[in-house]
């Protein structure tokens, strides 16, 4: 290695000092390329950190001349300047560069990651909508987090309702000083959407609604305090209830195939009037009977109440019950899955046990 001349240094302000150490690390930078093996590494630390003719031992002696007002800089910058080289003057530290580039091969095949797949409620939920879809109905998405009105009451809930009792729910805490229409809870069915989007749209309206609902309920094989649901809203001029049975007869099929029939009948819902369950026949004997009658109640649905209509028309006056009218209708996300995957128990879905997850992909 040629030998350096350590730069006069003339005087001791802030401009001197960088150019100074600028000077000396700039001429370490150039001697530590050069070092390309173990001798010439052995060279570079005896050259710079030697303990009698180091060139920092030779720098340290230059700068002890510093007048008492900047020795404390000088002596910060040039414990800098030491820790800036000592270390990249360790004959370790070129085995560990050489080693790290003798490791990788390039010639070897990536790592694979496994690709994931979606979880089978998402996949029947996506399914679901992309059956509404097809026939125009665009999708909406809502808050989990609702008002008692929005829940309830503009759903034709009124406080007291003996319905409440079947959808009781996780009400937020510190509520209890609010009106009831403006206390917080947890949803409890997707159908706040469908108020939503009826204030903010006129008719005519086609509605598909995804999303997560929660409801007090005891854990079992069937059912969960947590679950999904697919509720759909149709509102223009003439709606009638053959609409609604062809509508979802023809979604049944296209679900779960051109065989499956469907048949209606009577219930209630605070929010629809009339109201029907529908059952479709058995996917798995084709109706024939395997266990009792050969259906399956799958969902809930009816043709939109008047009063929903009203609650609507505060907002969005065209919702006048006199000149439109319309259908809607729900189903568990859950039920369909466990039906299409055959699941026994409904607490695999929310489990996240990989042994169970890895049959879907």
């Amino acid at each position: 290695m040629p030998s350096i001349e350590i730069p006069e240094l003339k005087d001791y302000s802030p401009g001197a000092l960088d150019s100074f150490f600028s000077a000396i690390l700039a001429q370490f930078d150039q001697d530590a390329a050069a070092a390309a093996n173990a001798e010439a590494m052995e060279q570079l630390r005896i050259r710079w950190i030697g303990r009698k003719q180091g060139l920092l031992a030779r720098v340290g002696e230059v700068l002890k001349g510093a007048p008492p007002e900047a020795r404390r800089e000088v002596g910060k910058r040039f414990n800098a300047l030491k820790s800036a080289i000592e270390p990249r003057c360790d004959p370790e530290q070129l085995k560990s560069t050489a080693t790290g580039a003798e490791s990788i091969d390039i010639t070897l095949p990536g790592t694979r990651r496994h690709l994931g797949a979606e979880h089978p409620l998402i996949r029947t939920m996506n399914e679901i909508v992309t059956v509404f879809a097809a026939m125009g109905y665009s999708v909406g998405l809502g808050p989990e987090v609702e008002t008692d009105y929005y829940n309830f009451e503009s759903l034709n809930f009124p406080p007291g309702h003996p319905a409440r009792d079947t959808q009781d729910t996780l009400v937020i805490a510190n509520q209890e000083r609010k009106p009831l229409r403006e206390r917080l809870l947890m949803r409890t069915h997707t159908s706040p959407v469908q108020i939503h989007t009826m204030e903010e749209q006129p008719p005519p309206l086609r509605i598909v609604i995804p999303g997560k609902v929660h409801r007090n309920e005891t854990a079992d094989a069937t059912h969960s305090p947590i679950f999904h649901q697919v509720e759909g809203l149709c509102v223009d001029t003439n709606i009638t209830f053959s609409d609604l049975k062809g509508t979802l007869d023809h979604a049944m099929k296209a679900f779960f195939g051109t065989s499956v029939k469907t048949r209606f009948f009577p219930s209630f819902f605070p929010f629809t009037e009339p109201s029907a369950d529908v059952q479709i026949s058995c996917i798995f004997c084709g109706g024939r009977g395997c266990k009792q009658s050969g259906w399956i109640e799958l969902l809930g649905c009816g043709m939109v109440d008047p009063a929903v209509f009203a609650f609507a028309a505060r907002k969005q006056p065209a919702y006048d019950a006199k000149k439109i009218s319309g259908f809607a209708f729900g189903m568990g996300v859950e039920r369909i899955a466990m039906m299409k995957y055959g699941i026994g128990d409904i607490s695999q879905l929310y489990s996240g046990d990989i042994r169970f997850l890895e049959q879907f992909r």
